[in-house]
């Protein structure tokens, strides 16, 4: 099964592409390819949202995943923050939907859990996790973006394959 995770954001969105492996022995899946979907900070709202949505485009038809796994989204107190980062999210969800792709939703904390033991683990042990499920000594910083955004939507997307892989 090829799964597609993402990270929204609208200058940054992350996003991980696996292959789940029929057993959950190491490596628990197969990285096919990982890296962000970066949007210049001074076009306006709605040109950042299409270039998100016209990037997914091409690389969901490129990789004709079997779903789409999207980290839910928990914000404090930053209102500002959430709105700009759900309406990324809302690109993401469009855009699967356009090609009838099922979408599942993971907490952060449950796929923290997942992966490393702990909902209370930090982006580095996150990383590490991801590497050691990918059987990888190391992720290379992607071309565009940071590879913390891209580590989380790997995570997001490995945290559905052993899910599946449970049953």
């Amino acid at each position: 099964m090829v799964i597609f995770g993402v990270d929204p954001g609208t200058a940054t969105t992350g996003y991980g592409i696996i292959k789940s492996q029929k057993s959950m022995s190491k490596p628990a899946a197969e990285l096919i390819d990982y890296g962000c979907i970066v949007t210049p900070k001074e076009k306006e709202m709605p040109l950042r949202l299409y270039i998100i949505q016209k990037a997914l485009k091409s690389l969901l038809r490129q990789y004709k995943p079997d779903c789409v796994i999207v980290e839910q989204l928990f914000f404090g107190i930053n209102s500002k923050t959430a709105m700009t980062v759900g309406q990324a999210k809302g690109v993401v969800l469009s855009t699967a939907a356009g090609y009838r792709l099922p979408v599942i939703e993971y907490q952060g904390l449950h796929v923290k859990h997942t992966l490393t033991g702990s909902g209370r683990a930090d982006k580095k042990q996150v990383q590490k996790s991801v590497m050691k499920f990918l059987g990888k000594r190391k992720l290379k910083k992607p071309a565009n973006g940071y590879l913390d955004d891209a580590a989380d939507a790997l995570a997001v997307a490995i945290c559905h394959a052993i899910k599946v892989a449970k049953g």
